[in-house]
């Protein structure tokens, strides 16, 4: 999936190796003016590309349904589309990002934060069970991440991101868009969602540790309060790191660089191929591509 500022192009290999190509136009939130300013434009771009990347995921699924049509549906889907009609698919979408948002501020914010209250006995000092619980939340995602790489589909999907990656780069360093142009290329970008997550790490650990350590529900409740100041905050030192060459800048960068080493993988001729053909298409009519992802 490839998206550029007025457009989003999703290209999909078939199980016959036909490449199909699908564009369309932005209509995410984040076309709103006001969701364009410093700092608030972070979360919300955020949630746009989450909901973007289930919408694409959801359509890749659609050319292997005759493959799987005999697999029955959850209760959940098939009560949805019988109250809901055409609508159910994008409900459908919505509900996917909530939840995996529900999921997320559960396991990495929520549980850190009671699991390090335990040690509010041993430790007196709130700067270090800030640390201690910064660490205890990027040892939880970075573990995550690696058990979930081992499973194949998520191998191959991972082996598209770096796929995307490398096309992205062939084409600020303007190159033709082609196979062996982008094979020369790293794997790994400045401005990839994975160091976006980093970052958030990185800034909740500084900005949370200006509370103090109050009751461990209270924490709960500041912390979601200030995510999206943390999420603003991130975006806008991903934007820039993705613009400069400073050394600083490489610092602020490297960590976000070294978990994109699990997140991306090689990709073969054939995915390059397809990544290629989405950037393609949304070059057609552009002559800039938001590279944020």
């Amino acid at each position: 999936m490839m998206r550029g500022k007025d457009d989003v192009a999703i290209a999909v290999r078939k199980p016959d190796q036909e490449i199909v190509i699908k564009t369309e136009k932005v209509q995410g939130i984040t076309k709103c003016k006001w969701t364009k300013l410093p700092i608030l434009r972070g979360g919300f771009a955020l949630i746009d590309s989450m909901i973007l990347g289930v919408k694409s995921l959801t359509y890749s699924a659609e050319f292997f349904e005759e493959e799987e049509k005999d697999q029955e549906k959850g209760k959940i889907e098939t009560w949805i589309e019988n109250k809901c009609g055409d609508n159910a698919n994008d409900i459908l979408i919505y509900f996917s990002v909530f939840m995996a948002l529900l999921v997320g501020i559960g396991i990495f914010i929520i549980s850190p934060t009671l699991a390090t209250n335990f040690l509010k006995t041993k430790i007196h000092e709130p700067w270090i069970l800030n640390v201690v619980e910064g660490f205890f939340r990027i040892f939880l995602f970075v573990g995550y991440i690696t058990l979930i790489s081992q499973m194949k589909d998520i191998k191959r999907v991972f082996q598209y991101h770096g796929a995307e990656h490398k096309t992205i780069h062939c084409y600020e360093n303007g190159l033709e868009l082609t196979v062996e142009n982008a094979k020369k290329f790293p794997r790994l970008h400045p401005r990839c969602g994975t160091s976006f997550l980093v970052i958030v790490m990185i800034v909740s650990l500084l900005l949370f540790s200006l509370i103090g350590w109050p009751n461990p529900w209270m924490r709960i409740v500041f912390r979601l309060i200030l995510m999206p100041v943390v999420a603003g905050i991130s975006y806008e030192v991903i934007r820039f790191a993705g613009k400069s060459q400073s050394r600083i800048v490489k610092i602020i960068s490297y960590p976000g660089l070294l978990l994109q080493e699990l997140t991306t993988k090689e990709p073969d001729n054939s995915q390059l191929e397809v990544a290629i053909a989405a950037m393609k298409h949304v070059l057609k009519d552009e002559s800039e591509v938001d590279l944020w992802q």
